[in-house]
């Protein structure tokens, strides 16, 4: 199906955004009339560029408040037309009326569309007409049809908009109902769920397909079933798109439509990880430490790169000395097994995900990257042998310590990435979102999504910090053992200056909240975490900071599938004081 965009969803002047538009590989655009009316060039000079550029202008949009009034303004409307004709669009879309001079009598909405629907014809044009949730006395799909049926004019149909019926609730499966050829336009967004004025909600908070929690898919199959055969357009009003740069969130727009349309290349999920890799430009000493404190030996040096190998059980971090100017210590690649590697680098290509060039020496394992929208580079490998990636060491011996493998990254996003990266990992690597979490921060608030794997063996942590000027946000790994509280004894015991210490005070209320005894008691002593669902135990506990990044050992028990989620504002406090 071709693929659309409203213009009022990207950033910049008309032209920037057609230029963007096309250049994440669009076929056609909705010209939203703000644009229109802000652009110094003539709709003739709009027209050719559009051309110009390979976009058809599929829609000019809106028309409001037109139907069931005392008078319909066809004056408005014959303006209206004149402009489309010379931008050489033939659908004009018409929105349900929200004046409070509008009647509540669909028979005069009808007669008044079927005129309107009349003079369009002279021009040769088209009209969409839509019900907005919050429309006077039109805001539900099957209304807006009942009108349409009732006008009967071969140029008169619908426009279907995925925010405005998924967002009162509205069952979609109506929509098959409605005759293919009479769905004259079809609107796509997603959206969180909040509990706010729809309107307020309809206007910030919009987003792309799969960003979100309504069921777009769902949706667009019971029009695909009506047998629409109209293109895929996004329209998507929000505050953050409308800041960031208009050609990267097009990218992210297009991306959202391949997966929703599931024609990107096939390719089986990755199944865990195979390492996860530290990069510094500074002394690795602390670093080196750390590592041994927690129980990993260097296993493995890189045959012509200066990258260390750290295993421990199947736990395996990859320490990389760049050069350049000082850099903290990050996390900066994740490698994940995959059963057939090639074929997922081609679905994250086929997603628009950007595919890195990879120097490689003779002898070399053939890794392929892709960059995450942070910049993390995304390996997918194998680690069993022949050909896995683990022959590029010099082989040591690996540790089999407490620690028995990774148990989920957490990566902090720029603020204007974060939608794109749930929605990058969500469509390329096959992750879930879980439900979106808030927490405060002493020196402002951090916004969580955890993403999981389908059967749990891959799960990574996306994280926004908002806080204030001098704060640095950090990046942590998660290791997993059977015994935390052996593995807290012995660095309580051997490397205390390496724990995160946590508050008397959290062990009281955790005290207070769960039934007393000694094992609660024992966790205070050695600075352990804990939380529990009706599925299972969650013991957890954290190191120090080395440049931006920090270790969590953690045990799940039972069916625990959270990430202690209650326990982060202690951490976040704790780790501010400890900087300071």
């Amino acid at each position: 199906m071709r693929k659309s965009i409203a213009t009022v969803s990207v950033s910049g002047t008309l032209t920037e955004k057609l230029e963007a538009i096309a250049a994440a590989g669009f076929d056609g655009v909705e010209i939203f009339e703000n644009d229109l009316l802000t652009c110094p060039l003539p709709p003739e000079e709009i027209r050719l560029r559009a051309a110009d550029l390979g976009l058809s202008i599929e829609l000019y949009q809106p028309l409001r408040d037109f139907e069931a009034m005392p008078e319909p303004d066809l004056r408005r409307a014959e303006r209206k037309f004149q402009i489309m004709e010379r931008l050489g669009a033939d659908l004009l879309l018409v929105c349900s009326n929200v004046s409070p001079r509008a009647a509540a009598d669909d028979g005069l909405a009808a007669e008044q569309l079927r005129l309107l629907a009349e003079r369009a014809a002279g021009h040769g044009i088209r009209i969409a007409y839509e019900a907005l949730a919050w429309g006077r006395y039109v805001n539900e799909y099957l209304h807006s049809w009942r009108i349409v049926r009732l006008a009967d004019h071969p140029n008169l149909g619908v426009c279907l908009d995925s925010f405005h019926i998924l967002s009162r609730g509205s069952d979609p499966i109506g929509i098959e109902a409605v005759p293919g050829e009479k769905i004259f336009f079809l609107q796509l967004a997603d959206a969180p769920i909040l509990a706010m004025d729809v309107l307020q909600w309809s206007r910030h908070y919009r987003c792309f397909p799969g960003q979100g929690d309504f069921d777009v898919a769902g949706l667009l199959t019971h029009v695909r079933k009506a047998g629409y055969t109209g293109p895929l357009s996004l329209e998507v009003f929000n505050d953050h798109f409308r800041q960031a740069d208009a050609r990267r969130i097009a990218v992210d727009a297009m991306r959202s439509l391949i997966a929703l349309e599931g024609s990107a290349h096939p390719a089986e999920a990755p199944t865990g990880f195979a390492f996860a890799e530290l990069a510094t430009a500074e002394d690795p000493a602390g670093l080196r430490v750390m590592l041994t404190a927690l129980g990993f030996t260097r296993s493995g040096v890189h045959g012509g790169k200066p990258v260390e190998l750290w295993e421990q059980g199947r736990a395996r971090l990859l320490l990389n000395r760049t050069g350049g100017g000082p850099a903290p210590t990050a996390l900066t690649a994740i490698g994940l097994e995959s059963p057939e590697p090639a074929d997922a680098v081609k679905r994250a290509g086929s997603l628009l995900a950007p595919v890195l060039p990879r120097e490689r020496a003779p002898g070399d394992a053939p890794l392929d990257a892709i960059a995450a929208p942070d910049g993390t580079q995304i390996f997918f490998c194998r680690t069993a042998q022949p050909y896995g990636w683990r022959e590029d060491f010099a082989p040591g011996e690996p540790a089999a310590g407490e620690i028995t493998h990774l148990d989920h990254v957490a990566l902090t996003q720029p603020w204007h990435y974060f939608d794109e990266a749930e929605l990058f990992y969500r469509s390329v690597l096959g992750l879930a979102p879980q439900e979106g979490l808030e927490f405060p921060d002493p020196y402002g608030l951090l916004r969580s999504k955890a993403m999981t794997g389908p059967d749990g063996g891959l799960r990574m942590v996306l994280n926004l910090a908002q806080v204030g000027a001098g704060q640095t946000p950090s990046q942590h790994v998660a290791l997993a053992c059977d015994d935390i509280l052996a593995v807290a004894r012995r660095l309580r015991a051997e490397h205390p200056d390496l724990l995160l210490p946590i508050p008397g005070n959290y062990y009281d209320d955790l005290e207070a909240r769960h039934e007393a005894g000694p094992g609660l008691r024992g966790l205070r002593e050695l600075g352990v975490l804990y939380d529990r669902d009706e599925d299972g135990e969650f013991l957890h506990l954290y190191t120090v900071t080395v440049g931006r990044v920090f270790f969590e050992v953690v045990q799940r028990v039972g069916g625990y599938r959270g990430y202690g989620a209650v326990n982060a504002p202690v951490r976040l406090a704790v780790q501010h004081a400890h900087a300071h």
